[in-house]
């Protein structure tokens, strides 16, 4: 049931990579594991890696980067080379699966506590992320159990949203599938892509970086904290009543 006031907070919309869990370190792993399966003789340093994460997707990161390394690829050779990306992303992405079943990622300090709390007191959650349903549901099933899908009243990811972050697809998406306005709604995320994204959609965010991240712009924030540790619904309650009062950014999404 919707409130009727527009302005009330009534869904949290998560980012996953980066927002629910810091999974990078798995991810960066999990693409040298692909390269090195594929022979092919990369290696993303976190230097590297920390660049490449301008690029949202982690096909259109391989893709980027195959192009940065061969940029003198014909056209014609633009349908192997994408069927070589595919192959590659399949390889990462089971490499990454077993890794989150290992236990090698863990959800983010306050997590799963502000999760419940808000599934306690009525209200929705949903997720808005670029990474793919395969690794939402490693994380997930992993951090929350078997049944874990049945606390998102929504989910946007790679399949459904294939317009990446920075542009507002996915966040348009879950408003839709909510059936809320963004003033009813605070997004999560970590990045500058996805503060972008999230703005974009009309949405007050709240930002809680990474040490893969912690350098971006974050200035259209709602807020910046380190993490949700020390967040709890009314401090979320009483930040977004102040955001829907004060004018924030909206930046390009192109």
């Amino acid at each position: 049931m919707l409130y009727k006031d527009a302005g009330m907070l009534n869904a949290l919309i998560f980012d996953v990579d980066g927002t629910l869990a810091d999974t990078e370190a798995a991810h960066r792993e999990a693409f040298n594991h692909a390269f090195a399966e594929f022979g092919l003789d990369w290696h993303w340093d976190e230097p590297l890696y920390t660049e490449l994460l301008n690029i949202s997707g982690g096909k259109e990161r391989i893709q980027h980067y195959w192009k940065k390394m061969q940029p003198d690829l014909r056209e014609t050779e633009a349908m192997a080379l994408q069927d070589a990306v595919n192959r590659l992303h399949e390889i990462k992405t089971a490499a990454y699966e077993g890794a989150v079943n290992e236990g090698a990622v863990c959800l983010r300090p306050g997590v799963l506590k502000l999760m419940d709390e808000a599934l306690e007191q009525g209200l929705q959650l949903a997720i808005a992320t670029t990474t793919s349903p395969v690794n939402i549901a490693a994380l997930l099933r992993r951090a929350v159990g078997s049944d874990w899908r049945l606390n998102f009243a929504a989910m946007g990811d790679a399949s459904t949203a294939p317009i990446k972050k920075p542009h507002p697809q996915v966040y348009l998406q879950m408003l839709a599938a909510l059936n809320m306005q963004p003033g009813q709604c605070l997004a999560f995320e970590d990045s500058s892509n996805g503060l972008r994204s999230a703005v974009a959609a009309g949405l007050a965010t709240l930002i809680t970086p990474t040490a893969y991240t912690a350098h971006h712009d974050f200035a259209a924030a709602m807020r910046v904290v380190p993490d949700l540790s020390h967040v709890d619904l009314g401090q979320l309650r009483l930040w977004h009543a102040q955001a829907q009062h004060l004018p924030r950014l909206v930046a390009a999404t192109h």
